[in-house]
């Protein structure tokens, strides 16, 4: 399935080659068995990404062109993510601004080439505090509460204390709060302003180890892995892009747990099937999988035609409550 993601009005702005340093950026990612993951390029942890020149017919065409002369691999799905343009981005010291417009793209792991230039990571590598389908990882109890509350407690004035405390408590669950898995980014940007990521560290030994903090990505690439976590995660509860990472047949079981590897978090089985039910997303193939270790499981594959009966009321895949 490739539906494409239109293009916005911001793909067709001009941009002025002489006032700004224009980049691509991709988060490309794929669902591995129930590990999320994101492709990177090079021995480092970079996204795929490259400058927009004037050979470039649009935005989302050079895109393309980068990642395939990058990874081998064509994009299917993608949409703009967002556009970064902070005057103090790392990298951004020149007298040129420098911008970055990024995109995600979804795909199945199997479509890469397998070039050794590239490879597949898990955003969980990034993100160790991202899932909770065992419960609230021991990184989030055992450390980062106590070094978040010691960086709320480090603030000048009580009422400064008071706003930290309450971004923390609200960012992470804590407190008895619900833990909101779309919030990837704000949890990201908050362990950054508490200097608990390497790259708020200038090089310096002040962030917690990577098992603590997360593998740190280059410039602010792990920033904008997060903006597409979090987009994802959000998107699969309203469209069903879940389904441009599943393979063209699957078991229900199999579509539960992709989804709960994006959400980092389980789902209520008989609930989620319902739901899959009720918004006929999906129809039955008339075979069967012998790969469930168990009773042979029905498979069943996407209805194209769902995105045709529902492009103006929007089709909902919303993420049981266990």
């Amino acid at each position: 399935m490739h539906h494409q993601a239109k293009g916005t009005r911001k793909d067709r702005v001009a941009i002025k080659a002489d006032e700004a340093k224009v980049d691509l950026i991709a988060v490309v990612v794929a669902v591995n068995d129930i590990e999320p993951c994101v492709l990177t390029i090079g021995q480092a942890d970079i996204l795929p990404s490259g400058p927009f020149v004037l050979e470039h017919r649009s935005l989302q065409s050079g895109l393309r062109g980068w990642v395939e002369q990058q990874t081998g691999h064509p994009l299917g799905y993608i949409e703009q993510l967002y556009t970064f343009a902070d005057r103090d981005r790392i990298g951004a010291e020149r007298q040129q601004r420098a911008i970055s417009i990024s995109y995600l793209a979804l795909t199945r792991k199997e479509q890469a080439s397998g070039s050794s230039k590239c490879g597949w990571q898990s955003w969980y590598d990034y993100f160790p505090w991202e899932d909770h389908r065992s419960g609230a990882p021991p990184v989030v109890l055992d450390v980062l509460r106590r070094r978040l509350m010691e960086w709320a407690d480090a603030a000048g004035d009580a009422a400064k204390r008071r706003e930290r405390q309450q971004r923390a408590a609200i960012a992470f669950g804590f407190d008895d709060r619900r833990w909101n898995e779309e919030l990837t980014l704000q949890r990201y940007e908050l362990l950054y302003e508490a200097r608990l990521v390497e790259e708020a560290s200038g090089g310096q030994d002040e962030a917690p180890p990577a098992a603590v903090s997360g593998k740190a990505m280059v410039a602010d690439h792990r920033r904008i892995l997060a903006t597409g976590v979090a987009r994802l995660r959000s998107k699969i509860k309203y469209r069903p892009v879940v389904f441009e990472l599943m393979r063209p047949t699957f078991t229900l079981l199999q579509l539960q747990r992709t989804v709960e590897a994006l959400a980092g978090r389980l789902l209520n089985k008989p609930n989620f099937r319902r739901l899959v039910e009720q918004q006929e997303l999906v129809e039955e193939t008339g075979d069967t999988s012998v790969d469930t270790g168990g009773r042979p499981a029905k498979l069943y594959r996407f209805r194209h035609a769902v995105l045709d009966e529902r492009a103006i009321a929007g089709t909902k895949l919303p993420l049981a409550r266990a």
